[in-house]
């Protein structure tokens, strides 16, 4: 959360810049958000007063009014992005989403294009479950920081992106080494080697990579296909020569297969 605080800082200086006249009175009652008619100076005044005192909620609800009642304003645009940066910091990640792309629809070429982006990327990242469970949202965050750093390869939160992409890539790979071990203990070999191939074709630069090459080697064995089993052996070895993995892999390719074992 910190990345998307000091990524924000630009954003919300610019928020600063209403004039004085106007100025918020309210002193923070519960029905702040209701309707109640308010010119924009004073709407966005409170709005970044709750914002300031992290009350997230009722300032994305204020920045919502805003737009709301001022929609042709200079400060509706903005609102939109506040809106969602205020959710976000409430951890109310889906309307963050929608507010960000609410903001992209109507103004897809404006230059906070790229932070609206990094939003809904940021969103979904911080909705990312432990593998054991669905990994629906880890692939739409996956999903957001590819766009973002194929959209806006040059800018300042293309590099962060990229990182929480190597983040996400061994998260989903994790995923599919639980399901291809469960697999395995279920002895469902063919099942198993699919996932382990799908780590090693998709995810081959995660940190899962060796052990999804021993585990074809254990089902390629399973399976009755030992010529299989030496060429994920050898690939391992030529890669991973060192790994405890590949020991393990050379042991049972020597059990199983004496004449091809893979040379250490």
């Amino acid at each position: 959360m910190s990345n998307l605080k000091r990524f924000a800082l630009p954003l919300i200086a610019a928020a600063l810049v209403l004039p004085a006249a106007g100025c918020a009175r309210n002193k923070g009652k519960a029905d702040d958000t209701g309707y109640v008619a308010r010119d924009v100076n004073t709407l966005y005044s409170l709005a970044k007063r709750y914002l300031d005192q992290g009350n997230y909620i009722l300032a994305a609800k204020l920045f919502d009014e805003v737009e709301r009642q001022h929609p042709y304003s200079v400060w509706a645009r903005r609102a939109q992005l506040m809106s969602s940066f205020s959710y976000y910091m409430g951890q109310q990640y889906p309307d963050a989403i929608s507010s960000a792309r609410r903001f992209l629809t109507i103004h897809p070429g404006n230059k906070d294009a790229p932070y609206a982006n990094y939003l809904i990327a940021m969103s979904y990242y911080q909705q990312i479950e432990d593998v054991r469970r669905d990994q629906k949202i880890t692939q739409q965050a996956a999903d957001a920081f590819g766009e973002l750093t194929r959209r806006y390869p040059g800018s300042r939160y293309a590099t962060d992106a990229r990182l929480k992409l190597d983040l996400i890539n061994d998260h989903l790979a994790g995923k599919e080494m639980e399901i291809g071990r469960f697999y395995q203990r279920q002895g469902k070999w063919l099942a198993a080697t699919i996932r382990f191939r799908t780590v090693i074709d998709k995810y081959q630069t995660t940190s899962h990579t060796p052990e999804a090459l021993q585990r074809l080697v254990e089902s390629y064995l399973a399976l009755g296909i030992p010529g299989e089993a030496q060429k994920a052996a050898a690939v391992l070895g030529r890669n991973y020569p060192g790994s405890e993995w590949y020991h393990r892999s050379y042991r049972l390719i020597q059990r199983h297969v004496p004449q091809g074992a893979p040379q250490s």
